[in-house]
C-alpha cells in the first residue's frame, strides 16, 4: 500500500506539472524544449539559435543535452529529447530518422595555449610523434577521424594516449602541459583559442567528420518551439 501511494504522489505530481505545461502552451507562453547536440555543433550553431529562440519567448523552457551521436538517438527514441544537431548516421536504422544536413565540421589539432607558437606555416601529424595525446573513445567518429589521419601520416596511433569523450576533461589535460595534443571541432577549438586557453597547430588534416544535421523523429510532430528553433537553424542548411 505504501510503496502505491508513493507511486501515485509522483503521478500526481508529473500530471500537475503537465497540465501547468499545457495552460501555458495553450495560452502562448512557456512550455519546454529539449534539444540533443554533439560537442561541435554546441558554439556555432546550437548556442546562437538557443539565444535567440529564448530572447522571442522568454519563458521558454529549454534543457541542452551533450552526448555523442549514438547517446542522443538513444534519447531521441525514448522520447527524453524532442530533436537533436548531431548524426544520424551512425545509427544501426538511419532510415527512421528525418536528417537534414546542416554543415560539415572541420577539425583542428590543438595545444595548450602557452604552447610556443610553432615556426613554419605547416606542420605534419609525424612531427607530433613524441607528444601525449588525448583521443577519443573508439566508438565516437573523431576516433576513427584521427586513426584514419594517423594512417595518412604514416604513424601509428599512440599505445599510451588517454582517452576521454569530455571537451571539458581534453582542454583540462592539454592546459597541464606542453607536450599534451588533441583534436576537436574547429568551432570548438577556436571558442578557447579566443580566451587563450589553447592553440591551433598548423596541421592540416585530410580528414572531415561526418556532417552534422537536424535529426527528428519520422512519424513524430515538432512543438511550435521546436519549429521555431529549426527555423533560426535552417539558414544554415546546406540542403532546403
Amino acid at each position: 500500500g505504501h510503496c502505491v501511494i508513493r507511486y501515485a504522489r509522483l503521478m500526481a505530481t508529473d500530471l500537475g506539472s503537465l497540465c501547468e505545461e499545457m495552460a501555458q502552451i495553450r495560452s502562448g507562453r512557456g512550455g519546454r524544449l529539449a534539444i540533443g547536440a554533439v560537442m561541435g555543433a554546441l558554439p556555432e550553431l546550437v548556442v546562437p539559435a538557443v539565444d535567440a529562440l529564448q530572447r522571442r519567448h522568454p519563458e521558454l523552457s529549454i534543457d541542452i543535452v551533450e552526448e555523442t551521436s549514438v547517446q542522443l538517438l538513444s534519447r531521441l527514441d525514448e522520447g527524453h529529447l524532442d530533436l537533436l544537431v548531431a548524426r544520424a548516421s551512425v545509427s544501426d536504422n538511419p532510415g527512421k530518422y528525418h536528417y537534414q544536413p546542416l554543415s560539415e565540421e572541420p577539425l583542428s589539432v590543438v595545444v595548450s595555449g602557452e604552447h610556443p607558437r610553432p615556426r613554419g606555416r605547416q606542420m605534419s601529424l609525424a612531427a607530433l610523434a613524441g607528444y601525449r595525446w588525448v583521443t577519443y573513445p573508439s566508438h565516437m567518429p573523431l576516433h576513427a577521424v584521427l586513426e584514419r589521419e594517423m594512417d595518412l601520416a604514416g604513424v601509428s596511433m599512440p599505445g599510451n594516449a588517454i582517452s576521454t569523450a569530455s571537451t571539458f576533461v581534453t582542454v583540462a589535460l592539454l592546459q597541464q602541459g606542453t607536450d599534451m595534443v588533441s583534436i576537436l571541432p574547429t568551432a570548438v577549438a577556436e571558442m578557447f583559442v579566443k580566451r587563450g586557453m589553447l592553440r591551433i597547430l598548423p596541421v592540416k588534416l585530410r580528414s572531415m567528420s561526418q556532417t552534422i544535421g537536424i535529426v527528428t523523429r519520422k512519424g513524430g510532430q515538432l512543438s511550435r518551439a521546436g519549429e521555431a528553433f529549426v527555423d533560426l537553424l535552417r539558414p544554415r542548411l546546406r540542403i532546403a
